[in-house]
């Protein structure tokens, strides 16, 4: 039986893919349970119709990513954290800290698990850091960490 998954099914496919399924597994599984539906015609054309609003929300969300970048790509932020003697911090800079500066200074939201920092910041400096802002988009930034 030729059923359209709703969800990722290991060993069977992935969302949206029209497999062949056998007809006790697709009846007795995977229909009650509403990870498939059978593909008849209509399914097929609402199939096509979400196929095609996912792409257009990709395309959306590569744009809003293009237009970050172009914004912070190459820019210097400078972060002021308390700090002790020397070049070390009381405590550390996090991605969430970064994201934060970074969203006053521009008024753009980056998520902080797109800022991809190896460990945290403790010591006072420049750094030059990637935000994955989208799979096909990295932009690099300086932060620059001071005293207060």
């Amino acid at each position: 039986m030729k059923v359209i998954l709703l969800e990722n099914i290991k060993g069977l496919g992935r969302e949206g893919d029209v497999v062949d399924a056998k007809d006790g597994y697709a009846n007795n599984f995977l229909l009650p349970k509403q990870l498939a539906v059978r593909a008849t015609e209509e399914n097929m054309v609402i199939l096509e119709e979400k196929a095609e609003e996912r792409r257009i929300q990709k395309e959306k969300e590569k744009q809003n990513a293009q237009a970050v970048f172009e914004q912070i790509h190459g820019k210097s932020f400078e972060l002021k954290v308390k700090a002790g003697s020397g070049d070390r911090l009381f405590g550390s800079v996090t991605a969430k800290e970064i994201a934060e500066e970074i969203g006053k200074q521009y008024n753009v939201e980056i998520d902080k698990r797109k800022i991809e920092l190896s460990e945290n910041i403790k010591e006072k400096g420049e750094k030059e850091i990637s935000i994955k802002l989208h799979p096909d988009i990295t932009a690099t930034v300086k932060i620059i960490i001071s005293a207060l």
